[in-house]
């Protein structure tokens, strides 16, 4: 039948009509589906928008000054070892060594030999145990004696040496029991003046003298007070202050102590007439 049809029936055909003369609505749905897919277009990432990266937290570079402070606080405080520590009392031995260690530098073999204190000169000293009272009455048993007997003005027979004038006041009332009607003066520089101690002193004979060393060598220096008739010379040795530091520990009294030592009290202490306590 393509015989009789001709040639001129088959070009009138629409192309694509000569494998499938009729295509399915399924096949032309699924070329739509597949050409849609084919032309979708492809979602541009903007410029502006940053891609997320990695965070790594970097320790801040430790200052000189922040060093500093670390190494400050991880030093141990002489309060904190003092506070662990169980307080000895002290011994004749404490201060020859301080006073050793004090004048090596500046001094030679020969003058540090004179400046060796006799064991003979030193009282028994506090073994803790005792009161202010009780220490005193313990080496010097004699004192009613001796204080009738004293009567020489500008000077003291006992002279107790502390590192503060609240010490000084708080000793003054722990040895009321020993004193009894003993004149005592207080030779410290809070609220009084050096004239007005001078002229204490000058008015009467005193027996018990309780202060600071450093205005007891300034006293002796201008000439109010005479230490050859001092009998008895007594450190508040073991005592210690809110920073737990001994008298002896703080630079300025030690200084203070070791200058009036040389004022006389050394030569006074060799001649036997002077005698030490360590309270």
């Amino acid at each position: 039948m393509a015989d009789d049809l001709g040639d001129d029936w088959w070009e009138n055909q629409p192309t694509g009509a000569a494998s499938s003369p009729e295509a399915s609505d399924g096949e032309r749905g699924g070329d739509v589906e597949m050409a849609q897919q084919e032309t979708a277009p492809v979602p541009v990432l903007s410029k502006k928008t940053k891609q997320p990266k990695e965070c790594f937290l970097v320790p801040p570079k430790e200052t000189k000054e922040d060093a500093t402070k670390t190494r400050k606080r991880r030093k141990k405080k002489i309060t904190d070892i003092l506070a662990k520590s169980e307080p000895k009392p002290g011994i004749p031995e404490d201060l020859q060594k301080l006073m050793k260690d004090y004048y090596s530098s500046s001094r030679s073999v020969i003058e540090l030999e004179e400046l060796k204190l006799p064991d003979s000169c030193f009282l028994k000293a506090n073994d803790l145990t005792h009161s202010l009272s009780s220490y005193l009455k313990e080496i010097c048993p004699k004192w009613a004696k001796l204080r009738k007997n004293h009567i020489e003005k500008k000077s003291a027979l006992m002279l107790i040496i502390c590192s503060s004038a609240s010490r000084a006041l708080e000793l003054i009332r722990l040895m009321t029991a020993f004193r009894g009607d003993s004149k005592v003066i207080k030779l410290f520089a809070k609220h009084i003046k050096v004239q007005e101690q001078v002229k204490l002193l000058e008015k009467r004979a005193v027996h018990l003298g309780v202060g600071t060393p450093g205005r007891i060598k300034e006293l002796v220096k201008q000439g109010g007070l005479n230490l050859n008739p001092l009998k008895f010379l007594v450190f508040d040795w073991n005592w210690r202050d809110q920073k737990l530091r001994r008298m002896m520990d703080i630079p300025e009294i030690k200084k203070e102590v070791f200058e009036l030592l040389e004022m006389g009290v050394l030569s006074l202490c060799k001649s036997e007439s002077l005698k030490l306590g360590l309270f």
